[in-house]
């Protein structure tokens, strides 16, 4: 039987090799696409389909969903799982963290339908909304069935939330393939990166993907090699203060991850927390008060900072402003380019960084995503 996915270089660049079984979802695949980093899904291959399975971030070894991905709606598959033809056509994106994955394996044009247009960034997509080649499905949390029926697309990529995702249930119902592209719940920037790889699996580009992945992994360790290089390390804190709690990130989050890469010293580096820590404000200052950097701000300027809350005056970081925020590229609205596409791009986020942290070690760069307030 003809094997129709791949080229010998995909096996060759991106897979192992096994023994072949057919037509039983507990049979040995041909090869498994090669993911170095992410642990939320694998991608398997057999004679004449694919077999993509995802795990439930909240419950350890426990499936979220399998699909079974093919050329042909003729092809018999499993029936533990959905049957998808590829490659997809048009799909629905309920997350902009989405965009950069289908913009860099060339897919963004089928993208049909987008929740919060107004956060868009990406100007392709801006344009096609303005020209209604693109239409709104209302909020991420609460998509627009109806619309969804209408448009009708191959599939609806977003994240689930939890166990209990009532949104995610309800668009079930709607008999659209559901894609639960959970890169948020990974623990580093290359493993959220890496979920390119899935998004790539419902299009054919696997071999195009490995070879950028690989090379957006190079770059990421060529620059966290660059990192460890400066003859001194200063302090940083996070985030800021939202209704009385302040969050920031736990020491095995990816932000936390992202300041051990940097060079940073963290206070919470040695914690195990892997999301947010809630703390209320005289834990932060305890903590912080001292730190020479504070990074992730919540607020674009420090005229905002500090009419925020008064007391951010009291942190030294505030005092010699050196305050860092994600907001180099942004639109009125509330689009903001870093929570678009910089997932797809963590080389660049690690490097941003470390300019604002080392600057002596790179005095030619202009930062991307990383803007020092005002």
């Amino acid at each position: 039987m003809k094997h129709f996915f791949y080229l010998l270089a995909v096996f060759a660049l991106c897979a192992c090799g096994h023994t072949h079984t057919q037509f039983n979802d507990t049979a040995t695949p041909d090869s498994t696409l090669t993911v170095s980093y992410a642990k939320g899904f694998v991608v398997d291959y057999f004679d004449n389909y694919k077999r993509v399975t995802l795990y439930d971030p909240w419950r350890d070894g426990q499936i979220l969903a399998t699909y079974y991905l093919v050329q042909s709606d003729s092809v018999n598959v499993p029936e533990t799982g959905t049957k998808i033809t590829i490659p997809l056509q048009h799909i629905a994106v309920t997350s902009c963290t989405h965009f950069e994955f289908l913009r860099l394996i060339g897919a963004l044009n089928t993208i049909t339908g987008v929740c919060s247009p107004e956060l868009i960034y990406n100007d392709s997509l801006r344009t096609a909304y303005a020209e209604g080649r693109i239409i709104s499905l209302g909020d991420a949390f609460n998509t627009n069935t109806e619309r969804l029926l209408m448009l009708r697309p191959d599939a609806l990529m977003l994240a689930s939330y939890n166990q209990q995702d009532n949104n995610a249930k309800r668009l079930q119902s709607v008999g659209i393939p559901l894609l639960f592209n959970n890169e948020w719940t990974e623990r580093s920037l290359l493993a959220r990166a890496e979920w390119i790889k899935f998004v790539a699996a419902f299009y054919n580009k696997e071999q195009e993907t490995c070879a950028l992945f690989s090379e957006m992994e190079h770059r990421y360790n060529a620059a966290k090699i660059l990192a460890a290089t400066a003859n001194h390390q200063l302090t940083v804190m996070a985030g800021g203060n939202f209704k009385g709690t302040w969050y920031v990130p736990g020491g095995q989050s990816y932000m936390g991850q992202l300041f051990a890469d940097a060079g940073a010293d963290y206070f919470y580096k040695n914690d195990t927390t892997t999301g947010s820590l809630p703390l209320n404000f005289e834990t932060v200052l305890h903590n912080f008060s001292q730190a020479d950097v504070w990074l992730n701000a919540p607020v674009a300027t420090m005229k905002e900072l500090f009419a925020m809350d008064e007391r951010h005056e009291l942190f030294s970081a505030a005092k010699n402003h050196y305050v860092y925020g994600f907001y180099a590229r942004t639109h009125v609205g509330g689009a903001n380019d870093f929570w678009e596409s910089a997932v797809a791009h963590p080389d660049i986020v690690l490097t941003d960084i470390i300019w604002a942290l080392h600057p002596e070690l790179l005095p030619e760069y202009q930062p991307v995503y990383l803007l020092k307030l005002q």
